[in-house]
């Protein structure tokens, strides 16, 4: 009970890294000596220190010239196994040698080539008590995005789309008409803040010509997904102003202009989710919501490729309209937003 009390406090830590370290996991640390935390710290900015770091560095600043005895005797807590490689900062395992470090307690092991057991193997080799698996579970679903990248070289697909009552998602003719509440649009943009991309289909682009922003939030904006077979938007639409990067799959070019990327696609109308998911893979994007149109949303559905749906449900009811897509997921959360009921579903 008592090292699961500390790892919740870890992960409360990473969670703080939420939207900034992508493609790196978030993780948090937290350093005990006799019972008290003397040191916290978490991933804040990819490229930047890591939580242990942060933690010892806490501890340093915080007990001064105390500092070295204090560390020697305490136990550090982290929510991932400390890498033991040299990426854009050095290994956190030595670092924990270094300071000679009694015990550490760790979450998960961490699935990275690199990484994956070398840190707890250096550790123990290094006289170092190692415990792990502690709320093994819980900070798999903290890191889910950064297992899936790394353990199906893909990124975490997010479905999100608001339907009806009586299970529309779109107007038969494409306009543009809301379906969900004022709540569930700042829920939104807080999501968005939260992933790497957004995706949407042409057909959504013209209908509504959406900016793909957090306005309603504080946070950064995610990166735009454009499919767009045949370069249909005209180009005075939200989507190339310079708010955020976009990147335009299609058929006809590849090119980059400001930070707009054109990214060609052979065949599209075959393995499209397939393709769109490599690419992203390879362009270390680690997670993506993608916001419809519904036949994008369902071609991902078809191909199995997505790990969570999120789905808005109004009480208004159309008669008429798009089908909003089907799906057969597992129930993890029901809850009400606004005026709307939100369903969270895991694959």
């Amino acid at each position: 009970m008592e090292h699961e009390f500390y790892m919740h406090r870890c992960l409360e830590l990473a969670l703080k890294g939420s939207g900034n370290v992508s493609p790196n996991p978030m993780v948090g640390c937290v350093i005990v000596h006799e019972d008290q935390i003397i040191g916290e710290g978490y991933h804040q900015k990819i490229g930047e220190a890591h939580a242990e770091v942060n933690a010892i560095k806490n501890v340093i600043e915080t007990y001064g010239n105390q500092a070295a005895h204090l560390l020697k005797n305490a136990t550090a807590y982290v929510t991932l196994e400390p890498c033991a490689h040299f990426g854009k900062t050095p290994p956190c395992a030595d670092l924990l040698i270094k300071h000679q470090i009694k015990k550490v307690v760790i979450g998960n092991t961490d699935p990275f080539e690199s990484v994956n057991g070398k840190g707890i193997e250096k550790l123990k080799n290094a006289g170092i008590e190692v415990v792990s698996g502690i709320l093994d579970e819980e900070c798999k679903i903290v890191n889910r995005r950064f297992f899936t990248r790394i353990k199906e070289h893909r990124p975490y697909f997010i479905l999100k789309w608001a339907q009806t009552a009586d299970g529309f998602s779109a107007p038969a003719d494409q306009s543009q008409q809301w379906i969900s509440g004022a709540e569930a649009k700042t829920l939104t943009h807080h999501w968005r803040s939260e992933e790497d991309a957004i995706l949407v289909g042409k057909n959504t682009v013209l209908a509504d010509n959406p900016q793909l922003n957090t306005r309603e939030v504080t946070g950064k904006n995610p990166i735009r997904l454009v499919i767009d077979k045949n370069l249909e938007t005209p180009l005075h639409y939200h989507i190339f102003n310079d708010a955020a990067k976009t990147i335009i799959f299609n058929e006809v070019k590849t090119e980059v202009i400001d930070n707009i990327h054109y990214v060609q696609m052979e065949d599209m109308h075959f393995y499209l989710p397939q393709k769109i998911a490599y690419q992203l893979y390879l362009m270390d994007i680690q997670s993506v919501i993608i916001e419809g149109g519904a036949n994008i949303l369902s071609q991902f559905i078809a191909a199995n490729l997505w790990d969570e749906a999120r789905i808005f449900t109004s009480k208004t009811e159309w008669k008429q309209g798009i089908e909003a897509p089907t799906i057969n997921a597992k129930l993890i959360e029901d809850i009400v937003v606004g005026n709307d009921s939100l369903q969270i579903l895991k694959r």
